[in-house]
């Protein structure tokens, strides 16, 4: 592995604040019943679906800029010879 391999892997195990609590997970191995969310966990539900659609976002725009037309060049339409 490469030194850059081993720093992406580390900011992954590097825990995103509002992403994710290990702390709060109280599920077993055998949980075969489905428990009901609380108000807090739906909360957070809706604040990581907040934060992913925001990165959505701004990862398009910069797909857009990066890769879109340069202003002022419309085409026109016409054949380039």
């Amino acid at each position: 592995m490469k030194i850059n391999d081993i720093e992406v892997l580390r900011e992954f195990q590097e825990a995103i604040p509002g992403m994710q609590d290990l702390s709060d997970d109280n599920s077993t191995k055998y949980a075969l019943r489905q428990t009901r969310l609380t108000l807090k966990q739906i909360n957070k539900l809706r604040k990581m679906n907040d934060i992913r659609e925001y990165e959505k976002e701004a990862k398009l725009k910069n797909i857009r800029a990066q890769y879109g037309a340069p202003p002022g060049e419309d085409g026109g339409g016409m054949e380039p010879f």
